[in-house]
């Protein structure tokens, strides 16, 4: 998680080898305590990703894809 130069809040996925997956979180006053939970058990599964998208749905938090 990092803050945009813009003071947006950004999700970034770098897997260390080839992927590398930017998202902004699109409301107004991100709850990073929701987001940090949410990272927190998409690392812990074996389908990071996936995970990650489905935790975020769960905690209602809305997100928009912006870099590779």
């Amino acid at each position: 998680m990092r803050k945009a130069r813009s003071g947006a809040t950004e999700i970034v996925y770098d897997d260390g080898v080839a992927r590398r997956m930017v998202w902004r979180v699109t409301a107004a006053k991100p709850d990073e305590a929701r987001i940090s939970e949410a990272m927190r058990v998409a690392v812990r599964s074996a389908r990071v990703v996936p995970t990650l998208y489905d935790e975020l749905t769960k905690h209602a938090i809305a997100i928009e894809r912006v870099g590779l």
